[in-house]
């Protein structure tokens, strides 16, 4: 069987020198699209930044796209966002550059320097959100879902093997949140590996798939109930 994409076994998550889950026993397979829930301040936030390498592993064992979590060195950390795409509640788009610039920043800054094949990837991935006709626009000329789908193109840039997208819809009305969730779902239909950190319930229930629960400094597998 192949190795996941994602793993953690009897991992415990600081911050700091604060314990804030125990006992975490996870594993993401490829191709899967997974929830990770719980209300705020439960610790989905740390657990998303031990995975992109904010925060250390001190403890048990873990690994993502192939990084080993315990070992992972600052000089690697590069290295191991460009396998990820990280997509956030509030976007972190560059209000002073267009669109098509944002994205071009992020792949000159991950190395890419043939400017015919920026552009032509930056076509791609505008094109899998439906945002190829905003590419000469700023970010504060775009909606807060239009924006929500330009960050989940630039983290699509680097073809990640894993996206992890925290909270992605956190800052949108109930109908924007669910076409941003389609483009999400697209995108995991074509092979994407997404682990979503939400406390939007009604998209739960919506789009129903593995869901995980943060609660009492533990994360556990809930089984969603069908109707």
């Amino acid at each position: 069987m192949s190795q996941p994409i994602l793993y953690l076994k009897n991992a415990e998550i600081y911050q700091r020198d604060k314990l804030i889950l125990s006992n975490v026993n996870v594993s993401v397979e490829k191709g899967e699209f997974v929830y990770l829930i719980g209300k705020t301040g439960t610790g989905k936030s740390s657990f998303m930044k031990t995975l992109y390498g904010d925060l250390p592993l001190k403890s048990g064992e873990g690994a993502i796209v192939g990084y080993d979590l315990p070992n992972l060195k600052e000089k690697d950390i590069p290295f191991l966002r460009r396998k990820l795409g990280v997509v956030f509640q509030d976007f972190k788009l560059l209000n002073d550059r267009t669109v098509q610039d944002n994205l071009a920043f992020v792949l000159t800054a991950t190395g890419w320097k043939n400017k015919k094949n920026m552009d032509h990837r930056i076509h791609e991935v505008l094109e899998k959100v439906d945002m190829m006709n905003k590419a000469t626009m700023y970010p504060f000329q775009l909606s807060g879902g239009e924006q929500q789908r330009i960050a989940i193109a630039r983290a699509l840039l680097n073809s990640p093997e894993l996206i992890l997208a925290d909270e992605p819809t956190g800052n949108l009305d109930p109908q924007t949140s669910v076409e941003v969730m389609e483009v999400l779902q697209e995108i995991n239909k074509q092979g994407n590996t997404i682990l979503m950190a939400t406390h939007d319930y009604a998209l739960l229930l919506k789009y129903p798939s593995k869901t995980l629960k943060c609660d009492n400094s533990q994360i556990f597998e809930v089984v969603q109930k069908t109707v």
